[in-house]
């Protein structure tokens, strides 16, 4: 009999604590930072960085590393200055810059323009944007700088390619468009 009481006592005592289980977590935490972690607010004082922020502006005057600013405005004037702005590339490397800015042009440009340049584009063709024009145009008269200017700050419907491409490959590019419309006005 006294065997029958322990077995019961024990019974009990498992269906006590198994009915207060909660099913969400776990019972004992034996280290709670790891099921529970401390969340800090961005931007809060953290006490340990300066001015109690994790992200500080950069200093004034400064430029991010491998940019160089572009010394003309986004405005038509602008665009008129850039005009007879000359490629600062290498006149030596013209067949590796000419190469490089195709690859770069086929990636970025030839969906619209087109692979010749003509503005009969992938896009184009199949209606989703017109008014592509061809290099060829001639009352565009598009030079090395003014294409330049238009990949550093966009014109109407097309985006800017500043941050799709640095300086350099944005003076391959466009060196590369002048060779287009050569091809094309021949």
């Amino acid at each position: 009999m006294n065997s029958i009481i322990k077995i019961g006592a024990v019974v009990a005592l498992v269906s006590l604590f198994a009915s207060c289980a909660d099913k969400s977590r776990p019972n004992y935490q034996y280290m709670p930072n790891m099921y529970e972690a401390v969340g800090y607010e961005t931007y809060s004082e953290v006490g340990f960085l300066p001015d109690s922020q994790e992200a500080l502006l950069p200093p004034e005057g400064t430029i991010s590393r491998g940019w160089m600013p572009y010394g003309f405005e986004n405005t038509p004037e602008g665009k008129e200055l850039a005009r007879v702005n000359p490629s600062p590339l290498d006149s030596l490397q013209t067949e590796e810059n000419l190469a490089v800015g195709a690859e770069l042009y086929g990636i970025y440009c030839a969906i619209c323009h087109g692979n010749k340049g003509n503005g009969k584009g992938w896009l184009v063709e199949r209606e989703k944007i017109l008014g592509v024009p061809s290099y060829a145009d001639q009352a565009r008269n598009i030079t090395v700088g003014t294409t330049y200017h238009t990949l550093q700050y966009g014109l109407n419907s097309m985006g800017s390619y500043a941050s799709q491409m640095n300086n350099h490959e944005m003076w391959q590019v466009s060196e590369y468009v002048m060779k287009l419309k050569q091809d094309l006005t021949k």
